[in-house]
């Protein structure tokens, strides 16, 4: 398959991801628990490949210097953006026993592209430097959007939104991650080896982020201790995937 094919499937692939979670939260309950264990062993996964296929693959097509100074910004830029976003109320984390505060579905998406567009970018970079497609970053992010689709619809469920927002939404932000990965193709193609490697340390630091700030605190609030037992299963078999794979 042509690499701009490829790249865009796999962006597209990981948008859709959250579609499918909000399918499911649609028309069947699922319990928070098992959101949260989801999303516990989705940040494992995602620590994983960060360390493994994008920190690592950055320093190698790069310098030392290059990839930290991405992997800082990256997450400079994430936090940045995500205070903002915080401050002007579309998106406020939950507290525990509640929904989220912002039921317009305008926070929620502005927050699943925030998290999405650095995951899906990455992928297409990663095609864009002659590489290969990275099955455990394209698996890692499945894995982590599938209950932030879950989680999120149930609020906007519970808001009163209605079944064509809540499906327009999720399906524009895939769209959004599928035209991300082909921009992380088709900009980087001809990029010199230190820029590939900024970028790809730039989502890896947005993605570290987002872990510490989103993903592991909405796990801990209903997994508990055990929530770092799931996250290290999620990092053991993303490993294992990297090893084997590789």
């Amino acid at each position: 398959m042509h690499p701009l094919l490829l790249a865009t499937g796999a962006g597209l692939a990981s948008g859709l991801a959250l579609v499918v979670g909000a399918a499911v939260a649609w028309f069947v309950h699922v319990p928070r628990t098992l959101v949260a264990t989801i999303t516990a062993f989705g940040a494992g996964v995602l620590i994983s490949a960060l360390s493994f296929d994008l920190v690592a693959e950055a320093t190698r097509s790069g310098t030392f210097w290059t990839a930290m100074a991405g992997f800082l910004g990256g997450a400079v830029v994430y936090v940045g953006l995500d205070v903002l976003l915080e401050r002007r109320g579309a998106r406020k984390k939950r507290s525990s026993g509640s929904t989220a505060a912002s039921g317009t579905g305008l926070g929620i998406a502005l927050g699943a592209l925030l998290d999405g567009i650095p995951e899906t970018a990455v992928q297409g970079v990663g095609l864009a430097s002659g590489g290969s497609l990275s099955i455990a970053v394209v698996a890692a992010v499945v894995i982590s959007n599938l209950p932030e689709g879950l989680s999120s619809t149930s609020d906007m469920k519970a808001n009163g939104r209605g079944a064509r927002y809540v499906f327009t939404v999720w399906g524009a932000i895939a769209l959004a991650c599928a035209l991300s990965a082909l921009g992380g193709y088709a900009i980087l193609g001809q990029a010199p080896e230190g820029v590939q490697s900024a970028v790809t340390a730039v989502a890896a630091g947005a993605i570290l982020a987002m872990l510490a700030d989103t993903m592991l605190p909405e796990a801990f609030r209903k997994t508990g201790p055990w929530t770092g037992l799931i996250a290290v299963i999620g990092f053991f078999a993303a490993y294992g995937i990297h090893v084997i794979g590789g």
